[in-house]
């Protein structure tokens, strides 16, 4: 199994910047995919970004060139630099990741417990 913890949400004003990080911790396991999704009041849970075993990104339209997606494979760790926010980037951010399960020869899909970010206009 893996666990992740979440970490370096909070308060900022427009045009301001956070970092998200996101690590994973267990044993026997192998991490694929890794990425970011958000969910805002009455809303549905959606993709910010995502980053690839190749280190490919994808993005959504909404934060392109504003939100950056990186890892560091020795930590097992995802992070979002979040850049020029805006009032409506308020959400909870969830981190996601894919991780290949030696024990049982499976991939599993795992969720982080979410970090609110909160963006004042």
């Amino acid at each position: 199994q893996v666990q992740l913890v979440e970490s370096g949400g909070g308060w900022v004003q427009a045009g301001g910047s956070l970092r998200l990080s996101c690590g994973a911790t267990g044993s026997r396991f192998r991490i694929n995919n890794m990425g970011w999704y958000r969910q805002a009041p009455g809303k549905q849970r959606e993709l910010v970004a995502r980053i690839f075993s190749s280190d490919s990104t994808t993005y959504a339209d909404f934060v392109k060139g504003r939100f950056t997606v990186s890892r560091d494979n020795a930590k097992n760790t995802v992070y979002l630099q979040m850049d020029s926010l805006k009032p409506e980037d308020t959400a909870v951010y969830y981190c996601n990741v894919g991780a290949y399960i030696y024990s049982d020869l499976r991939a599993h899909e795992y969720w982080g417990q979410g970090t609110q970010v909160t963006v004042s206009s």
